[in-house]
């Protein structure tokens, strides 16, 4: 696994770079948010780490460059932020994942592993705040789940338990490639924009019992 990291503390950065070194992932950085979107054009990495708060950039802003130029590494956010709009803001804005640096090295490399699968992970401190955040999205005219195909809602159920694609596939006999074809029908049919969003409608509307 090869990790990028934008983070502007370099004390805080070249520690991360040794914990992770030291559970054999591979590791850079950069130490500034002007740096890391110049580099990650032309480097190969599985995940990005970026923080949220940094002076010449905010980690959103970030967020939206990486967007906006099609960028396909997965963002995962690691930050001091507990702020409920922090976390909207940065799944709005598409990371992959929200984590706090006080976390658990265990924890956190355990994280990065769900990330590559394919997973979106939030530290679990944040799990009671980010059901806030989508309850407040959700509205009460959402559409039906019974909009779905019979796939489509085994597909939704496997997604709420947290299931990757590549799980989903397995679990159905099904392509990882028809999985992610699925998703997207999902998300188009429910006006949902990510997997969480999925996730949390199931979960409390209980379609899976």
């Amino acid at each position: 696994m090869k990790i990028y990291i934008i983070d502007d503390h370099a004390l805080f950065r070249n520690g991360l770079i040794a914990l992770l070194e030291s559970k054999s992932i591979s590791a850079s950085a950069a130490s500034s948010p002007e740096q890391g979107l110049e580099e990650i054009e032309s480097i190969t990495v599985d995940i990005i780490l970026l923080d949220l708060r940094m002076p010449q950039m905010s980690g959103i802003e970030v967020l939206k460059i990486i967007k906006e130029r099609k960028i396909t590494i997965p963002v995962v956010m690691l930050t001091t932020s507990t702020e409920e709009t922090d976390l909207r803001d940065c799944l709005k804005y598409g990371a992959q994942g929200y984590l706090l640096k006080n976390m658990d090295p265990d924890e956190l490399v355990d994280a990065l592993n769900e990330t590559v699968k394919g997973a979106i992970v939030v530290a679990q401190d944040m799990t009671h705040v980010l059901a806030k955040v989508l309850r407040d999205e959700l509205t009460d005219s959402e559409p039906s789940f019974e909009l779905l195909t019979n796939r489509e809602k085994e597909v939704a159920c496997q997604v709420s338990i947290g299931h990757s694609n590549k799980v989903i596939a397995r679990e159905l006999g099904i392509s990882d490639g028809t999985v992610k074809l699925h998703v997207k029908a999902i998300l188009r049919k429910l006006e949902l924009s990510s997997r969480v969003e999925v996730a949390v409608l199931v979960t409390e509307k209980g379609y899976c019992k």
